[in-house]
């Protein structure tokens, strides 16, 4: 049974002036099981026809079936199978990879064909002993003599089965004794059952053969069987019987991940100098959203202690008023109405003054607001000591007062409990019944001496005022602080009998606006970061096609021994992955690096990181990856087999 037929085959490269036709009309049959050498002067055509019939290079023209499969029209990715199903060969130069061991290499081309890891295991070792290499397992190829390598060469091909033995000047970088040798195993493996074709020039090899078939100028000049071919059914392949589907791209995808890392390693300094664009362009990214996030929430943080979900009305008609400090328009009344609306938790009337305050021998400028017992909830206040004054105190005009931390640091220096002492503000006595906890500033920290007594007591004790400041009212959490805002500006037009002569701000609009704001600009400078992202990218991108051209023969060998382009570009795809992985890991821990240091250094604003950035860092690092890393995969996956063989 033939296993090999070629039916007016040629094959030409070039056009024109520079064509050259290396086959002619190439007729030739094959019996499984038999031991062919094909000899020929340089040129004529031998290596041309071996890469035919290995797949390699497909024909110009004609008819090539092996073991009955039509290979003219098939696809790369169907070639790479033929080849890894059917074919085996055995390179004058060896061809070993030189990152993987001897068991590594000859266990290769199992994987693209999805032998499990066990078997394929198991087989390796079990080639390489009945070869007399066990000992020999773990080393790698430059630990090894020639004909050592050669022998590992010989279990390579043989791993998938090895039908067909493709053996190209097998012994031609090897001394006498070695050549005899792998002669000799040659001929035990044609006793097995393995169809051998061998290529030489030199007629002492082809002796060995049991037919020669001589090439001259790309033609078939002699054909002559010195022996007639075995009656025996040659070898069968039986690695098919193994392929599991989830196996065979799982352990392709590791052999892939493997060969990667071992890439990176191989070059640890320019592949560091390729991840640098990548690793500064990360810290950057992430620093600055850490930065912004930072300030947000510390001025999000600063306009909380203004209230939660208030609106405060003022007299006047903006803040660009000049006169709005001389404007009278705001009563206690006003705030009366407003407390009775059912969209509003609560409203209470405000009025402010300064004055001296004295306490014992000391003397300082300090600021009264007078409010409701609702203003320290509306305004977020905690007391860190007593109590605040209560609705009690505000009917019953009781002369109390709560301080502020600053307050109390200035008037009881010595740590003294200020609760229950008396302190005169403008004369009036007050008697002292709670400490604020200290507050955020929007604008940082503050000297500001403040005190909050009953509006009742500052309005009837101390100014003697009709007119209030401001009213805070803290809308219900049910309603849209922009409808109530519109609602209350309607009712209080109308009791102003249509006049607007108060305005309205709303924390929540100021959240917005600045959370609006700072999003903005962390968008902007976060844009102006990713360009050194672009910078490292193109970084891995330049890398990645020296890869392609120092690594070229080795893509060569992969795809003799099986590997399909979709191999090859996951192999370089998931280098260039993995270069910007890294690099994304590392400018991870130099922003957060930078973050540490700065917010020792400052106190005004912090840099506040969160996983969400990092796993976008980490997403936008595989994006680069991917979108620079493609083109070079893709340039090594589009390769010619033959081209990358030759590549020197």
């Amino acid at each position: 049974m033939n296993i090999i037929e070629l039916s007016g085959v040629s094959r030409v490269f070039g056009q024109g002036e520079n064509r050259v036709e290396a086959l002619l009309d190439i007729n030739l049959e094959i019996r499984r099981g038999d031991f062919v050498a094909v000899v020929g002067q340089s040129g004529s055509g031998k290596t041309t026809l071996m890469n035919t019939i290995g797949c390699l290079d497909p024909p110009s023209g004609g008819s090539c079936r092996i073991d009955g499969i039509e290979t003219g029209g098939l696809s790369p990715r169907s070639l790479a199978r033929v080849r890894g199903r059917k074919v085996g060969f055995v390179f004058q130069r060896y061809n070993l990879l030189p990152a993987l061991t001897a068991m590594d290499n000859v266990a290769l081309p199992a994987v693209y064909a999805g032998l499990s890891q066990r078997a394929r295991t198991e087989r390796a070792k079990g080639l390489l002993i009945r070869l007399g290499l066990g000992d020999k397992l773990g080393s790698l190829p430059h630990e090894l003599s020639g004909g050592q390598q050669q022998r590992v060469s010989i279990a390579r091909a043989l791993m998938n089965g090895g039908d067909i033995i493709l053996a190209d000047e097998p012994t031609g970088a090897l001394d006498s004794q070695s050549g005899l040798l792998v002669m000799g195993i040659l001929q035990g493996l044609h006793r097995e059952g393995h169809t051998i074709i061998l290529v030489t020039h030199d007629p002492a090899l082809a002796a060995h053969a049991h037919r020669a078939i001589e090439l001259r100028d790309g033609r078939i000049i002699g054909d002559d069987r010195r022996i007639p071919p075995g009656g025996g059914k040659g070898h069968r392949n039986q690695v098919e019987d193994h392929v599991r589907p989830l196996v065979f791209y799982r352990d392709q995808l590791l052999e892939a991940l493997k060969m990667a890392v071992q890439a990176i390693m191989s070059h640890k300094l320019r592949s560091l100098l390729t991840m640098l664009g990548i690793i500064i362009g990360i810290a950057s990214v992430v620093a600055v959203v850490a930065l912004g996030r930072g300030s947000q929430e510390q001025i999000m943080s600063s306009i909380s202690a203004m209230g939660t979900n208030t609106i405060t009305v003022y007299p006047g008609s903006g803040f660009g008023d000049r006169n709005r400090g001389r404007i009278r328009t705001l009563t206690v009344s006003d705030s009366d109405l407003l407390a009775r609306q059912s969209y509003l938790d609560s409203s209470t009337p405000v009025t402010s003054t300064s004055g001296m305050l004295v306490y014992g021998n000391q003397s300082l400028t300090a600021s009264l607001t007078g409010a409701g017992e609702q203003f320290f909830e509306a305004r977020g206040l905690r007391m860190a000591l007593g109590r605040p004054f209560t609705e009690d105190d505000v009917r019953e005009v009781a002369s109390v007062v709560v301080i502020d931390p600053n307050t109390r640091d200035k008037l009881f220096p010595g740590g003294d409990d200020p609760l229950g002492q008396t302190v005169l503000f403008r004369r009036q006595p007050l008697l002292v019944i709670g400490v604020t906890s200290p507050q955020n500033a929007l604008f940082g920290p503050t000297d500001q001496l403040s005190l909050w007594s009953p509006y009742t007591t500052v309005m009837s004790k101390i100014t003697g005022e009709r007119y209030i400041s401001s009213i805070v009212v803290r809308v219900n959490d049910l309603v849209s602080s922009q409808v109530a805002e519109k609602n209350l500006t309607d009712l209080l037009r109308v009791k102003h009998d249509g006049r607007t002569d108060f305005y309205t701000q709303n924390t929540d609009s100021i959240k917005q606006t600045i959370e609006s704001t700072s999003r903005t600009m962390t968008l902007l400078i976060s844009s102006i970061a990713l360009i050194s992202l672009v910078v490292g990218g193109i970084g891995v991108m330049n890398i990645m096609l020296v890869s392609v051209t120092e690594r070229t023969r080795e893509i060569g060998t992969r795809m003799a021994i099986g590997a399909k382009p979709f191999n090859i570009m996951e192999q370089f795809l998931i280098e260039a992955v993995l270069l910007c992985l890294i690099g994304g890991l590392a400018g991870i821990m130099l922003s957060g690096a930078v973050g540490i240091a700065f917010n020792r250094l400052s106190s005004d604003f912090i840099m506040s990181f969160s996983t969400a950035s990092f796993v976008l860092a980490l997403c936008c690092s595989s994006f680069i990856g991917i979108a620079f890393g493609f083109m070079p995969a893709r340039s090594a996956s589009r390769l010619n087999p033959i081209e990358a063989l030759s590549y020197e």
